[in-house]
């Protein structure tokens, strides 16, 4: 039944239907909870053995002959860097490996730019009184919330199936010197699942910006995460296509094993151009010593290379696809008829976008708390938390069980029509 095609006495007719399926689900108690990408806890089990890699009589020193234990190596192992450079394809001169978490890595890399200045003779970019970021978008929140914290202005740029609109990237990027940067995940965005083009991918590494500290903060997070039984993605390497151009240094790479390995115990990277990297190391050798070398050990020890992730990874969809699959299942089955919300069917990735009529994700997101289910908050895909058409949904099926994501579907659907039909009332008057 298409809601959007019925008259007020319809309305009001499904307005009294959907009340009465909606206050079954809120009497019964529930608490369901499906609002962050944080994975399962037998997703994270199937890394257990990386643990017992190391032990009191194992060898542990790297490659190099560093002994693991100790102070050094500012950049990483060598064989963690290897192993990175594979996941990545750039090489692994172009890489630091770093501690647990890109997300602190890219927060780190902006820091040093608030402080320090881009690059060497830099003016820091707190100097600069009006500077701007670019935020395609809906886009990951947790990226916005760095950029709001060190006070730039957030311009949305709209996401394509390609890709960011880079008509407007380039306008803005070459027009006006107060942008400092854009956040990119090329690979199944976050939230759309979208995979950035060859061509999106061509005009990024040549963009013309008009200010010299102008950088690509490319979040890589998901670089590995093609479902099962999807034909594995190889996007154009963002860092090879602006080295080509000698525009190496514009672009930053992140990445991590958070969702691979631990998400509180992974390892992270950065890839960047030799200009970056060099006053990168300067900066970075004022902060640590290095990183903890052991558990970059662990982690090059147990994958030993890109085939060793694969496999792993393998393994790791086949308990993550199913989800995904419930989630665009109880979709399709409570939505797809109605005319009031679309969604995304991603290939890899850890999310799912849905989009509702105009006004309906703020009061869809509180009937679904109030029936016991939570979400990411309304808004939370754009900058601010401001979603201009209040429509944009984020689902992550990661982490509950199967049925508990059916039945938290359920109560989705249920809320989703409730809350269309109440604003297409409320447009009839």
């Amino acid at each position: 039944m298409n809601y959007t095609k019925l008259s007020r006495e319809q309305l009001l007719i499904q307005k009294a239907l959907l009340q009465g399926i909606y206050n079954d689900y809120k009497v019964k108690g529930l608490k369901l909870d499906i609002s962050r990408g944080k994975p399962a806890p037998e997703m994270l089990s199937l890394s257990n053995p990386i643990l017992s890699v190391l032990g009191p009589d194992s060898n542990l020193q790297s490659e190099d002959g560093m002994d693991a234990r100790n102070y050094g190596g500012l950049d990483g192992i060598p064989e963690a860097k290897r192993l990175f450079s594979e996941i990545l394809s750039v090489p692994a001169e172009n890489l630091i490996v770093y501690g647990n978490s890109s997300l602190n890595l890219m927060y780190d890399t902006l820091a040093r730019a608030m402080i320090f200045g881009v690059f060497a003779g830099g003016v820091p970019l707190y100097e600069c009184q009006n500077r701007k970021w670019l935020c395609p978008v809906p886009g990951y929140d947790r990226h916005f919330a760095i950029t709001d914290k060190f006070g730039f202005e957030m311009i949305n740029i709209p996401m394509h199936e390609d890709g960011p609109d880079m008509d407007l990237v380039e306008q803005l990027v070459s027009d006006d010197p107060d942008i400092k940067g854009i956040w990119c995940v090329p690979v199944y965005s976050n939230p759309t699942g979208t995979v950035y083009s060859h061509k999106v991918i061509e005009r990024l590494a040549a963009l013309k910006p008009a200010s010299r500290d102008f950088r690509i903060y490319c979040d890589n997070a998901y670089v590995m995460h093609t479902f099962a039984g999807a034909t594995k993605v190889k996007a154009t390497n963002l860092l090879t296509e602006a080295q080509k151009r000698g525009s190496g240094s514009m672009v930053y790479i992140f990445t991590s094993t958070s969702k691979v390995s631990f998400a509180g115990g992974g390892v992270s990277a950065i890839a960047s151009g030799e200009e970056n990297l060099a006053f990168y190391k300067k900066l970075l050798s004022y902060q640590t010593i290095g990183h903890d070398k052991l558990n970059q050990l662990r982690h090059a020890r147990y994958f030993k290379d890109v085939n060793g992730v694969a496999a792993h990874m393998e393994k790791y969809m086949t308990l993550l696809v199913p989800k995904f699959e419930t989630v665009c299942a109880k979709l399709k089955e409570g939505l797809s008829a109605t005319g009031v919300a679309e969604w995304t069917e991603p290939k890899g990735g850890f999310f799912i976008s849905v989009d509702l009529l105009p006004g309906c994700a703020k009061r869809t997101v509180t009937l679904c708390k109030d029936a016991g289910l939570i979400l990411t908050p309304a808004g939370a895909t754009f900058p601010y938390g401001m979603d201009p058409n209040d429509s944009n949904i984020r689902i992550s099926p990661s982490f509950p069980h199967i049925e508990q994501l059916a039945e938290a579907m359920d109560v989705f659907c249920a809320s989703v029509k409730l809350a269309a039909v109440e604003k297409l009332l409320q447009q009839e008057k």
